[in-house]
């Protein structure tokens, strides 16, 4: 049986439009598949992470931002322990591939 070592995830803040998650995860962890139903930003405030598409690779690091658009499947592997959060509409969701 596959261990998954999802990151955490908690809720920051929730307003009437935007909802702010918190990103908490240690090198070696990592979200398999998927893909949320509006864009996102996220915001690195530290470690290193590698953002993998279909047809891209980014990296993230302290510092930098990246726009997820809505329906991009990706997964997430976390190089360094890191730290970011994610702002995306309220009505937005995550969804995992099966």
């Amino acid at each position: 049986m596959e261990v998954i070592n999802n990151p955490e995830l908690t809720h920051l803040h929730i307003g009437s439009a935007l909802k702010v998650l918190k990103i908490n995860a240690t090198a070696g962890m990592g979200m398999p598949l998927h893909h949320s139903t509006k864009e996102g930003v996220i915001i690195v405030q530290q470690g290193e992470a590698r953002l993998k598409s279909k047809n891209n690779i980014f990296f993230l690091q302290k510092g930098s931002s990246f726009l997820i658009p809505a329906g991009l499947e990706h997964s997430l592997t976390i190089l360094k322990d890191f730290k970011a959060v994610v702002v995306m509409a309220i009505d937005s969701n995550i969804n995992f591939k099966n």
